[in-house]
């Protein structure tokens, strides 16, 4: 959103009429903290309300932009706010923000308060979006707030020195803050912050089939002290909430079945006599060769214990470098992965910075979980096939390394211990806890000692006996990672729908586009292999909820609360019916792509039958050359007999002598008779060095223009762009045209241009004659032939056919001939390739910023 000139005057002008009313009233009570006061202000110079009955249009605040001023306001010292990193999706990615869930929690009690709007809708990914305005009452309230709050909010929110607001702009890599002048900066609010920490493999009980326990990484707690207990922290931190004996599971859904775990337990080399080592996800397409380089950076694997075709357990240290040298990371996984495809990546904390074992705050967990949640994906995906990273990259759009997982945090005690409704409380206790679980759903008291707590993105249980309750937490988790996959699933076959939609006005306007049936083809095959793979990934999600077991209701009482809290049993029956709608939906997609294959045809027959339209009239003119050769061909009979009279006449005249002849004549008497005559022989030779002469001539002139002729480039191009047509016509208006052609259909009206350019000077030396075919009506230019002869140039400056390609490419930017439609052409790019766009800018900006820090 970027308000105009006149809104920014405007808004001046209520600044400063509004400055003058606080000047006065510097101490007013708004019933408001200082925070809350300068949060709503900063919302009321981005949002204005709309005047009923009138044209208006409301200015609405975007929730993500919303974050981003929140944090560079936390930055600016302005608003007195922790943040923390929080998954969230912008456009086409997942990407971590340094979010504050205390400044999402004041702007809710402003919702509340009623002096803010709110709008709820659902952006082009199918996401849901929340927009904040502020509203007449908040506009009111906005006016007692004091002028040194007010210029307080102005250090963040306008470019220095202006008073420009500054627009929060995501372009697909990171957050920029621009203003309508042009002054940008970006935003550091996705550069999450390191924690030192040392953790232990952790496997429950539950998941375990015998082999050895998993190793202890308790002696070297002392680690993550060193450096002054080593971190990138930005932010004073407010601890609120500690844990103590800490354990982590992660857990995620991924497609699998009894042939992917046998596969899994050969990569990882569960069979042979040394088992695990390291792994990697790369393929080695150079099998026959002697040796291959690697990255340092690999994963370690030990197993643990397997069976071949149902489940694997093992032990993952990841070996990565760190990009602080300031902060240590001792991070080892246990890992247990099953044949319904629940995921679990399991971490016993031993420390984190110079908190041992015990006192763990919720500020350093959450920036613990972003690197678990990253590193389990790097582990995951190094020992699946490739053919399931496929499957994954489909459903997450390319984004898998991103994807959404569910965190599990076992303590065995929570201070300060506080009874669940408690800890709801709408402020600090719930701020601290939404951030390791999202956003709070609800809290339970299971015993007298024991606490659960549900959030988005995962749930707490703290307590003496929680880990007793781990058999109902871990199939819990096998059924709310399928939740988590099928709402990603749902959102990424609406993608798949609306990719068809697209493509279906693509082929409404195929007869108009030259371009439009290669790209037609494309879509179709790309979305007819999404729909095949999203259709057998559902059948392993119907699978899954089929065999997975629903562990029986335990007998103590804290067990059997549990037990009702997670509602186990009833979650497996809306899994079934949500895929089993799923399975409708998909039904609907492959009769929508019938319908596309039967359209995309009926274009690739119009095609055909402008193209047969072209040979016909091609055929016509042929036989018209035809009729032409004819014609010539008597001729050419009439020059034969005319032909043999000369010759007969002439050997007449060689036979009778000076009679028929100029020597008859009294001027040539002497000299015929006295030369000609007394000689024998010399007329006879004469006429023969007379007929080698002219003969000689006529052949090299023949020649000679044949070379010449023979000398002939030509040059076609494809051009098939959008284009300027009044630039165009401008542009062969300054030419003397040869021909012209017109073509005219009820979609097209297509014109073939002819001229020779007279200024040789400009080629080399000789004339081109160049063609120019384009659809007036639709503004395309389909291609431009030019016809070239090197033999007539200048030898020293001829032209090459690259070179005559790059003069009227040149020609035409020169008067900016061509349109350029790439972000109009992106909108209607599939899903997946808007992503593989992004991706390019990702690496860019890495490889940017690797150049930076090396200098």
């Amino acid at each position: 959103m970027k308000p105009t000139e006149e809104e920014d005057l405007d808004d001046d002008a209520e600044i400063s009429e509004d400055s003058e009313v606080s000047e006065s009233d510097e101490d007013e009570d708004t019933g408001l903290t200082e925070n809350q006061n300068r949060l709503l202000y900063m919302i009321s110079l981005y949002t204005n309300v709309a005047n009923p009955g009138t044209d208006e249009k409301g200015d609405w605040l975007r929730k993500p932009a919303l974050i981003v001023l929140i944090y560079e306001g936390i930055v600016a010292g302005v608003l007195d706010f922790d943040y923390a990193p929080s998954s969230q999706n912008l456009g086409q990615r997942r990407v971590w923000l340094n979010v504050s869930q205390e400044g999402k929690s004041d702007v809710e009690f402003l919702r509340e308060e009623e002096l803010l709007n709110g709008l709820q809708m659902s952006s082009k990914n199918f996401q849901p979006m929340t927009c904040y305005q502020i509203s007449e009452k908040g506009r009111e309230l906005v006016k007692r707030i004091s002028r040194k709050e007010k210029e307080a909010v102005h250090e963040f929110v306008y470019a220095k020195g202006t008073r420009e607001l500054l627009n929060a702009d995501w372009d697909g890599v990171r957050y920029c803050l621009k203003s309508a002048s042009g002054y940008s900066r970006p935003s550091d609010i996705t550069d999450t912050e390191d924690v030192s920490y040392v953790s232990s493999a952790y496997i429950p009980q539950c998941l375990r089939y015998g082999g050895r326990p998993t190793l202890s990484n308790a002696h070297r707690a002392h680690e993550s002290a060193v450096n002054d207990g080593g971190d990138n922290i930005r932010d004073e931190l407010d601890e609120v909430i500690t844990l103590n004996s800490v354990s982590i599971i992660v857990a995620e859904y991924i497609p699998f079945g009894a042939n992917q775990i046998v596969q899994l337990n050969n990569n990882v080399g569960s069979t042979e006599r040394v088992q695990g080592g390291f792994i990697s996800p790369s393929i080695d397409d150079k099998a026959d060769e002697t040796s291959i380089s690697m990255s340092p950076e690999l994963t370690s694997v030990d197993i643990l214990d397997y069976t071949l075709t149902n489940h694997i357990n093992f032990e993952a240290e990841i070996n990565l470098a760190n990009n602080s040298q300031s902060v240590v990371q001792v991070e080892t996984f246990g890992v247990s992965v099953n044949a319904e495809g629940t995921c679990f990546y399991g971490l016993q904390v031993e420390a984190v910075m110079d908190r041992i074992k015990d006192n763990i705050s919720l500020d350093h967990l959450s920036r613990l979980l972003v690197d678990v949640q990253q590193d389990s994906s790097s582990i995951v995906d190094s020992i699946i096939s490739a053919y399931q990273r496929e499957l994954v990259q489909l459903v997450f759009l390319g984004d898998a390394a991103n994807r959404n997982k569910v965190n599990l945090i076992i303590a065995n005690e929570i201070t300060p211990h506080l009874t669940a409704e408690e800890y709801m409380d709408k402020g600090e206790y719930e701020n601290e806890l939404k951030q390791v679980i999202g956003d709070t759903k609800a809290a339970y008291d299971i015993s007298e000692h024991d606490t659960l707590i549900f959030g988005s993105h995962g749930l707490l249980v703290a307590g003496p006996n929680s880990r007793h309750h781990e058999p109902l937490l871990c199939a819990y988790l096998q059924f709310i990672t399928i939740d988590i996959f099928l709402q990603n699933f749902f959102a990424r076959l609406w993608i798949l729908n609306d990719d068809m939609v697209t493509t279906n006005k693509i082929i409404g306007v195929g007869t108009k586009d030259p371009r439009a049936l290669n790209d037609i083809r494309y879509r179709i095959c790309r979305l007819a292999k999404d729909s095949i793979q999203l259709e057998e990934i559902l059948g392993y999600l119907l699978e899954a909820l089929e065999i997975i077991e629903i562990p029986p209701e335990p007998a103590e009482q804290a067990g059997r609360s549990l037990y009702e809290r997670l509602e186990i049993g009833g979650m497996r029956n809306q899994l079934v019916r949500r895929s089993m709608d799923l399975k409708k939906n998909i039904a609907g997609s492959h009769r929508f792509l019938d319908v596309l294959r039967e359209m995309s045809a009926s274009v690739s027959e119009a095609k055909m039958f402008v193209l047969n339209e072209s040979v016909d009239l091609n055929t016509k003119r042929m036989c018209a050359l035809q009729s032409t050769n004819e014609r010539a061909a008597n001729s050419l009979q009439i020059l034969q007999a005319i032909f043999a009279a000369i010759l007969s006449f002439n050997f007449l005249d060689r036979l009778t002598g000076p009679g028929w002849t100029i020597i008859q004549s009294g001027w040539f008497v002497t000299f015929w008779d006295d030369v000609v005559l007394s000689t024998p022989l010399l007329w006879f030779l004469f006429s023969m060095v007379a007929w080698a002469i002219i003969g000689g001539v006529v052949y090299w002139t023949y020649t000679s223009r044949n070379y010449v002729a023979d000398g002939m480039t030509t040059v076609r191009m494809k051009v098939d762009r959008k284009i300027d047509v009044e630039k165009l016509q401008n542009f062969i208006a300054t030419k003397t045209h040869a021909s012209e052609e017109h073509f005219y259909t009820t979609d097209t009206s297509i014109s073939k241009i002819t001229y020779t350019d007279n200024v040789k000077q400009d080629w080399g030396g000789a004339k081109p004659t160049i063609t120019f075919e384009y659809d007036h009506k639709n503004e395309f230019l389909f291609s431009i032939t030019i016809q070239y002869n090197r033999r007539m140039a200048n030898k020293n400056l001829v032209f090459s056919a690259s070179n005559l390609r790059e003069k009227i490419e040149n020609e035409l930017d020169l008067v900016m001939v061509y349109v350029d439609t790439k972000k109009e052409d992106e909108k209607y790019y599939l899903a997946s390739d808007k992503r593989a766009l992004i991706e390019e800018l990702i690496q860019a900006q890495e490889e940017e910023d690797e150049e930076e820090d090396d200098e």
